[in-house]
């Protein structure tokens, strides 16, 4: 065996996160853990990774007990992790990110250069080692910290949620990769919410419920049903949206929005899109063909150098971005820890978050903490966001609590507009579910939605229109009712012809902007 937990438990104060966990995970295979937010997964891979240590319990990696007290001690018995949420220096390049800490084994030049470059060759993960990770996409960013992995010599690789930044032609890609490791020897384990992944690609599959083991299951005998009944005891839901409540009412309108780029490119060409009342517009596309930058022009952290937008009616092309969400904009970020959250701060410091002069947050001039926190305890309730207290702070939650709790204060303010990057990445299927659920009553109630997602299906199931993006431009508008995954896919890559230039690349990387907080 490559890894065997046994009887592992991790306490917090106010929570069990692991109690009593057991599973063996065979050399060479793909080890998939599942799990609803809060289960104890990621708690486990850390004590895995020695980022923290057990309470109770062994480890043994190739039949030998280990200790581990730190991330080097368990680098230095192969096994390496890679974070839901990554950990990399901004400021520094592709190729110093991989070597940081790392400068004993190949230096910091020539050498270091072409082993990653072999590494990059070898496994298909391919990024520029002379790119600033700061202009980097999330799938960029995913593949660094992957590169920094194999790079250190891991035969043990913890993958937590990696298909969570990625669209479906980069997880096949992905799953190529992992399959390719897997070949050559290597272990991987592998956290997802996705069962349809899961079940894809996985050898075997370890479920976790509230903190312990109820399973290991062969993906060949079971279903994703099944799977999602051990991990939440109910069945997989689906972004299914009924009848239609579009109305005529126009509530953000974007008109021959240009946003320039470097190098004669612009980062955004002739955008023209509209939103009305009741209606939720999907927008499609290959990570980094300009989603970001069109939420930024919308959210006032980016001014347009051409075009309009208006909000019912209003241009508010050039206002700040707290006079866009005082008017009635709400925005659930791409990357949550980024521009969602003060991790450090108690989460009803964070329920104020981007909304600093808005009741209940305020009386007068001065922050009503009490009001906050009392609204705090009532958006925990009602978004089923799990912890312990109102105090602690946001980083002690998983990954789709703090989800949950930006969703309950975006929507607590009665948006006209919502802008949701990715609402529902690296979220179980449960709080997916109520996410979906939660937009499509505000939907029937009148908000227009700009949804932004990888994940197809969720753009399908709940979009009434969807518009493809391809390099900075608008290039095709697709019916969810008729059109298919493949569709979408084809026209996502300028592979239906719906482009003139090749086969989607990266715009140029994103400029430093305002925070939309």
């Amino acid at each position: 065996m490559a890894v065997e937990v046994e009887g592992i438990t991790k306490r917090f104060p106010g929570v069990v996160a692991n109690k009593d966990i057991t599973f063996k995970v065979r050399r060479g295979t793909v080890h998939a853990l599942c799990g609803e937010n809060g289960a104890g997964k990621s708690t486990l891979m850390k004590i895995l990774y020695g980022v923290q240590r057990q309470d109770e319990g062994t480890i043994k990696v190739n039949g030998q007990e280990v200790s581990l007290h730190s991330p080097s001690d368990a680098i230095k018995t192969g096994i390496g992790m890679v974070f839901q949420h990554f950990m990399l220096a901004d400021n520094l390049t592709v190729l110093e990110n991989i070597v940081l800490g790392a400068e004993k084994l190949h230096g910091i030049g020539g050498e270091a250069r072409a082993e990653i470059q072999r590494i990059s060759a070898e496994f298909g993960v391919d990024v520029n080692p002379d790119a600033l990770v700061a202009d980097l996409g999330v799938g960029d960013r995913q593949r660094v910290e992957i590169l920094k992995v194999l790079y250190r010599g891991a035969k043990i690789l913890i993958l937590d949620e990696p298909t969570a930044v990625l669209v479906p032609q980069e997880v096949d890609e992905l799953f190529d990769n992992l399959r390719e490791l897997k070949a050559e020897g290597l272990t991987v384990i592998f956290i997802s919410h996705k069962l349809d992944e899961v079940l894809s690609v996985a050898d075997d599959i370890t479920v976790i419920r509230r903190g312990t083991t109820v399973a290991t299951v062969d993906p060949k005998t079971v279903n994703a049903r099944e799977l999602a009944e051990l991990m939440v005891g109910s069945e997989l839901p689906t972004p299914e949206t009924a009848e239609s409540t579009v109305t005529d009412k126009v509530v953000l309108s974007m008109k021959g929005i240009i946003l320039a780029g470097t190098e004669g490119r612009d980062l955004l060409q002739n955008i023209d899109l509209d939103i009305h009342a009741g209606e939720i517009v999907g927008i499609a596309g290959v990570e980094g063909n300009g989603q970001a930058e069109l939420v930024e022009v919308i959210m006032g952290m980016r001014e347009p150098s051409a075009g309009t937008v208006h909000l019912e009616g209003t241009d508010i092309s050039d206002w700040e971005v707290r006079e866009i969400r005082e008017a009635g904009v709400g925005y659930i970020p791409e990357d949550r820890h980024r521009h969602g959250l003060l991790l450090d701060a108690p989460l009803w410091e964070n329920r104020i978050l981007g909304h600093q002069t808005e009741s209940p947050n305020v009386k007068g001039q001065l922050i009503d903490a009490k009001a906050a926190k009392a609204d705090t305890e009532r958006i925990v309730a009602e978004y089923d966001v799990r912890t312990p207290s109102i105090h602690v702070t946001a980083a002690s939650l998983s990954g789709g609590n703090q989800q949950k709790l930006i969703v309950g204060r975006e929507m607590s303010h009665n948006p006209k507009v919502l802008i949701a990057s990715h609402p529902t990445r690296g979220v179980d299927v449960g709080a997916q579910s109520s996410i979906w659920d939660l937009m499509r009553q505000a939907r029937h109630e009148g908000l227009g939605v700009l949804l932004i997602s990888a994940d197809l299906e969720e753009l399908i199931g709940l979009s009434d229109t969807i518009r493809v993006i391809l390099r900075g431009k608008l290039t095709g508008t697709f019916d969810p009712d008729t059109v298919t995954s493949q569709d979408l896919g084809a026209a996502m890559t300028g592979a239906d012809g719906s482009h003139d230039e090749p086969h989607a690349a990266a715009t140029e990387s994103s400029e430093p902007h305002q925070d939309a907080r």
